[in-house]
């Protein structure tokens, strides 16, 4: 059975589970303008010297944490929100592969935020 299409704040018709084009374009401009003032990888302290150690502690832990897919990220277990000693602190981090990161520690890190 087929659910009925539902009207958009902008007054278009919209089929049911699809988004608007201007709820598209209004998510665009957001994300665009919360990205403007965002510091940069580097500013962040993701330069050089932490490739490196993403690097170096990918070669020793190869395994996601979560599922024990093949990692391709390295987390901070607990969040460092700028703290540099627990942003260095390798017993803080975790690999983990890139659906994982992206689906179930993101999920966490938004409720406890």
């Amino acid at each position: 059975m087929s659910r009925p299409p539902r009207l958009c704040s902008c007054g278009r018709v919209v089929p049911h589970g699809t988004r608007c084009a201007c709820q598209i374009a209004s998510t665009r401009a957001r994300n665009a303008r919360h990205d403007a003032k965002r510091p940069t990888a580097t500013q962040r302290g993701y330069g050089g010297e932490w490739r490196a150690a993403r690097a170096d502690h990918l070669a020793r832990h190869p395994c996601c944490t979560l599922c024990s897919a093949p990692a391709t990220v390295v987390d901070h277990i607990i969040p460092h929100r700028g703290d540099k000693a627990l942003f260095w602190d390798r017993s803080n981090w975790q690999s983990l592969c890139t659906p994982c990161h992206n689906r179930h520690k993101q999920r966490v890190e938004r409720a406890t935020s």
